[in-house]
């Protein structure tokens, strides 16, 4: 419900078929994959366990997809040295990460978050996000929180 709620927003401000996406502490690649089947224009899926890494690159080629770019990589370290940007960067970090509150002031410094683009974050309720800079809406769904920050957006 929580996922289907998030495209749902990002429905009305996004064209998938234009965007690029990056997909932090990916996991299964759920959400990479939903990006992909919206017809998203490429996907990069950043997670630092190998057998993530792996089940998301398996799952591609049983599904033919190839606009899916998957990094074995610490979000930390590649946050340090992100050489591009995207139209729209998605995290979903563990709950109990002790840097999860500084992950949007990290992710904007970085440069990975185009001028247009969309921050998403998907945290527990303890955290709040709406005195940052960027922030620009925040949805609950149940113990789903998702905080949206951008810099430049048409409301």
């Amino acid at each position: 419900m929580a996922r289907e709620s998030l495209f749902n927003i990002l429905n009305n401000y996004v064209d998938y078929e234009e965007c690029s996406v990056l997909d932090l502490f990916a996991g299964t690649g759920a959400v990479s994959l939903e990006f992909v089947s919206r017809g998203a224009r490429s996907v990069t899926s950043v997670d630092i366990n190998n057998a993530c890494t792996e089940f998301i690159k398996n799952t591609a080629r049983q599904f033919s997809v190839n606009n899916i770019h998957v990094v074995r990589a610490d979000v930390f370290d590649l946050l340090k040295r992100a050489n591009s940007s995207f139209d729209i960067v998605f995290a979903d970090p563990p709950y109990a990460l002790q840097d999860l509150p500084q992950l949007p002031d990290l992710v904007f410094q970085s440069g990975l978050v185009g001028d247009d683009g969309i921050f998403i974050i998907e945290h527990p309720k303890e955290y709040q996000f709406e005195q940052h800079q960027y922030f620009w809406q925040h949805r609950a769904y149940g113990k789903v929180n998702f905080t949206f920050f951008a810099k430049n957006i048409e409301q």
